[in-house]
């Protein structure tokens, strides 16, 4: 296990844990990256064996902010590799979301398990949940402190849905109540690190909306200049991307907001706790 300074990595003792609750935050875009660094009291970028992570602190809590990228895949990679560098009380998957219920724009969605929808279409393994003492504190701010909060399941499928009847067919199938790309991935490592593992996110698209434009095509160099003739092709999107946007927004800002209260709440009012994969 190991400990950062700014620029290098420094041995750490494993009964530092006892003192310090340590929290992975793990969220795929810069947008929503941006969205959470911006309620981390005194967040710091280091640099963590060649890669980059944002810590900060509140009373005894130390929370880590990984960029992973979008998808399976790069999910994946990003939590395993973290796992390998510290130990941790909880890992939240958060950013933006895709409701699979009816919802509000900026709504919270929380999630204590995830189920993947593999290409086949099938719903495949039960959803995958990873309890711990850190996961019912979280859980239990969001149910108390945040009126309009969900909480159940989430679906992460391989792709962008933008479809509305595509959505609901997931929402039928599944019964969850939210959409991503990357939870799945995030909770399985979290389970082969035995790290509890819960979802945060918030509301950038709604149940019965067509996003404007497919933006699978912009998830591989290749496809980007396909996506920009999509736009040239059919200005009319572009009033439908101003809409995403500001949709965007508004998620952001309500990420932000429950981060800082989840943050303070924590410093304020829990210990961390000894569990015994960390004593």
């Amino acid at each position: 296990m190991t400990a950062v300074t700014s620029s290098r990595v420094v041995p750490a003792d494993v009964s530092d844990m006892s003192s310090c609750a340590r929290i992975a935050l793990f969220a795929a875009t810069v947008w929503e990256v941006s969205a959470v660094r911006a309620a981390l009291p005194d967040a710091a970028t280091r640099t963590v064996g060649g890669r980059r992570v944002v810590v900060g602190s509140a009373g005894e809590r130390e929370y880590w902010l990984v960029r992973t990228g979008v998808g399976h895949e790069q999910a994946a990679q990003a939590s395993g590799w973290l796992f390998h560098q510290q130990r941790f009380h909880l890992a939240v998957s958060t950013g933006f979301a895709c409701a699979l219920v009816p919802a509000e724009i900026g709504g919270l969605l929380v999630g204590h398990e995830v189920l993947s929808m593999p290409a086949n279409g099938d719903a495949g393994p039960e959803p995958l949940g990873v309890p711990g003492p850190e996961r019912d504190s979280f859980l239990a701010f969001a149910c108390g402190r945040i009126a309009g909060a969900r909480i159940g399941p989430f679906l992460s499928v391989d792709r962008i849905v933008g479809r509305a009847a595509d959505k609901r067919e997931y929402a039928r199938v599944t019964g969850a109540m939210g959409l991503d790309m990357e939870s799945a991935a995030l909770a399985r490592e979290s389970q082969r690190a035995q790290v509890p593992f819960v979802i945060a996110r918030t509301v950038s698209d709604l149940l019965d909306e067509d996003l404007p434009l497919d933006f699978n095509l912009f998830l591989t160099a290749a496809g980007w200049l396909a996506g920009a003739g999509t736009v040239l092709a059919a200005p009319w999107r572009l009033r439908g991307l101003g809409r995403l946007r500001r949709q965007s927004r508004l998620a952001a800002d309500r990420l932000t907001e429950f981060f800082r209260g989840y943050m303070t709440a924590m410093a304020v009012h829990h210990r961390p706790h000894r569990t015994t994969e960390l004593a």
